[in-house]
């Protein structure tokens, strides 16, 4: 036999030469020649034919399957692939930028209620500052005028006793002159 028969996808017989098929097992006339030419009817024969057979249907279905593939992969769009991804990149960095905007607002108002507290704590320091010399200068009058007052006092009591001698003069002076 000049030729092999071959099934291909659809099953179509396709001429192949020998020279084109990989190397296989020797066919069954091979065999039988090698043999030095006994039947072929034999329990062997039919059996390394049905392995034979076994062996080339499972060759045919994996290049089935290999071709599916193939047309598989041919079949992707892959412009629709590529666009679907661009826009979802697209989704995520505008939803960026909407965080880092949100972010950044966030912290300038942050910022401003730590100004505020702190402008707070100095405004209530400096009152609280200020409170303090008034009270200390307040402290300082009073201890003043309390030393005003004692002084006030001793020259009252000097001034109450300088009256009375100045009276006890005035009457011994007018007896004198009596």
């Amino acid at each position: 036999m000049s030729s092999l028969y071959t099934r291909s996808k659809d099953f179509t017989r396709n001429r192949k030469s020998q020279s084109d098929s990989p190397p296989a097992s020797p066919s069954p006339t091979a065999k039988t020649l090698e043999s030095g030419g006994s039947n072929p009817t034999t329990s062997d024969s039919y059996g390394d034919r049905a392995s034979a057979r076994a062996r080339r249907e499972a060759r045919e279905a994996r290049l089935a399957t290999l071709t599916s593939r193939v047309e598989e992969d041919s079949n992707r769009d892959y412009k629709k692939l590529y666009e679907s991804a661009l826009t979802e990149n697209q989704k995520l960095k505008t939803k960026l930028q909407e965080a880092q905007l949100e972010l950044a607002d966030i912290k300038s108002k942050l910022e401003k209620v730590t100004q505020q507290k702190q402008e707070k704590t100095s405004d209530r320091s400096s009152v609280l500052e200020m409170e303090k010399r008034e009270r200390r200068a307040l402290e300082r009058k009073m201890s003043e005028m309390e030393e005003e007052m004692k002084v006030l006092t001793e020259l009252k009591s000097d001034n109450q006793r300088l009256k009375d001698e100045n009276g006890a003069l005035i009457r011994v002076i007018s007896k004198l002159s009596k």
